[in-house]
């Protein structure tokens, strides 16, 4: 008996049996949606507590200590249960907009403004009875945007700050527009130059420091930026303290205003391009904190993968690194969004779950709450997700978290990729420049299902690589929980 089947709704498929009419239902499959994967948590911040969280991190003890824009410290007990169980204590207050947090030895290391403050709790009531002055080798003029950012304590146990330009485009202050190494003795050692508005500073899993860097003079776009040792970040305005320093060496020349990095990078060796372009509007406008994954496992797929937050859109933004000649250069890619205030700082736990602190005093955020302080935990779903992207001298080999359904993974209709850089100027930002349309000549999915190998013809050195995957599908017909991925291309292998 023939058969014609007239449509498809989302719930019921009409098929029409020649002489008899018979209606099959199909439950409809709801799309997946982040929080299938990974699931917000508040905790339960007390009643006229405005914990604007600069800084968190777990302490040894099992607490987590966070820290306020408003320079109060507060212990949080049993953070990784249920919200009932969690209590706030105020562990100290007094300090100057603390935007870095630290334990050792008994202390907890605060970055603020001014300096390095070391607390201790010594009879036991959970409040800090000894502060100590343990860095302040740099200046202040009070100056709304002196921000200084804090990171945990590297493998050699130093800790790394980095510093805001005067009102984030000079630099009037000691060392502002730098990022320096405080000692375990307290001596300050001038590190890296060429800082304009960091958000945040963090390692990756083999201890490389990076910090994130925000739109504007000579900052094309925000980005993720490599703090190699003697390096020039690229704002040329704090370079006038090489007068008073020769720890990094020659002072280098100043850039050339209109020009793109990767020119100027061939030219300025002390020149460090950023890892990754966060393209503006599209993964964010203002990118914050920095965690680096080393639970193992327990935060789902990406294990020593790095995480991002951005303040303004009130999301955390997912990052996957590789070196080429030397530096590094990787991929972004969107992750979770829907945080209750701007995204500021980010804190791991043991166990896999990510602290993410917010505020929007200031710089309004897509959150709409003034403070938050969550939790994300992961369900133990693993989503449909580009695992990495590596880039080859003609494509990119991309890996994944669930195997990909071969038919779609090779219609090269699946993907779209466009190339752009940005202007390297004195001038705020920059548009979306030098637009090429590279040609995806084949998809090539290996025996696994797990990775595929896309030939490109007309890679573009310096060039941001936008890949879209919207026809992708995975094995059970899902598509890509997101779909869009950014490879900053500095240098072909």
């Amino acid at each position: 008996m023939s058969s014609i089947r007239l449509r498809r709704t989302g719930h019921v498929s009409l098929v029409l049996l020649i002489g008899i009419m018979v209606v099959s239902t199909r439950v409809a499959v709801a799309q997946p949606v982040e929080d299938d994967y990974y699931t917000l948590v508040p905790l339960p911040v007390p009643g006229g507590v405005v914990l604007e969280a600069g800084a968190v991190t777990m302490l040894a003890d099992g607490r987590l200590a966070a820290s306020s824009r408003r320079g109060e410290i507060f212990t949080i007990t049993n953070p990784l249960g249920s919200t009932g169980e969690m209590k706030f204590t105020r562990f100290a207050s007094g300090l100057h907009e603390v935007l870095g947090l630290a334990e050792r030895d008994g202390w907890l290391y605060a970055t603020q403004r001014g300096e390095v403050t070391r607390l201790k709790d010594v009879d036991g009531d959970g409040r800090a009875d000894e502060f100590e002055n343990f860095s302040d080798g740099w200046e202040i003029n009070g100056d709304y945007h002196e921000y200084a950012f804090g990171s945990p304590f590297d493998n050699d146990g130093n800790l790394w700050v980095v510093l805001c330009l005067t009102g984030s485009f000079n630099s009037n202050s000691l060392y502002r527009g730098w990022c320096l190494r405080i000692a375990p003795d307290g001596k300050v050692m001038p590190t890296c130059s060429g800082i304009r508005s960091p958000g945040g500073i963090g390692m990756n899993a083999v201890g490389a420091m990076f910090y994130t860097d925000n739109q504007g003079p000579w900052n094309g776009t925000c980005s993720l930026k490599h703090l190699r040792p003697g390096s020039f970040q690229g704002h040329p305005g704090g370079n006038r303290w090489y007068d008073v320093t020769d720890a990094i060496g020659p002072r280098p020349k100043d850039p050339q205003s209109g020009s793109r990095i990767m020119v100027e990078a061939k030219t300025i060796r002390q020149l460090e391009p950023p890892a990754v372009f966060f393209p503006y509007k599209k993964m964010g406008q203002s990118a914050s904190g920095i965690a680096c994954d080393l639970s193992g496992g327990k935060f789902g797929p990406f294990k020593n993968q790095m995480f991002v937050g951005d303040q303004t859109f009130s999301t955390v933004m997912r990052v996957s690194l590789e070196q080429v000649k030397g530096h590094y250069q990787g991929a972004c890619f969107p992750f979770r969004q829907g945080f209750g205030s701007g995204s500021l700082s980010l804190g791991f736990a043991s166990n896999g779950s990510l602290f993410v602190g917010g505020t929007n005093r200031g710089w309004g955020s897509r959150g709409p709450k003034p403070f938050a302080l969550e939790r994300l935990d992961w369900t133990g779903r693993v989503p449909f997700e580009v695992l990495d992207m590596k880039a080859k001298r003609d494509g990119f080999v991309l890996s994944f978290t669930r195997a990909v359904d071969a038919e779609s993974a090779t219609k090269l209709a699946s993907y779209g990729l466009q190339t752009y850089t940005y202007i390297y100027q004195s001038s705020y930002g920059s548009p979306e420049v030098d637009h090429t349309t590279p040609e995806i000549t084949a998809a090539e999915v290996a025996d696994d299902r797990l990775s595929l190998r896309l030939r490109i013809k007309g890679m573009q050195e310096g060039h941001v690589h936008e890949l879209q995957m919207n026809g992708l599908r995975d094995f059970t017909g899902n598509p890509l929980l997101h779909a869009e991925a950014y490879y900053t291309l500095n240098y072909l292998p």
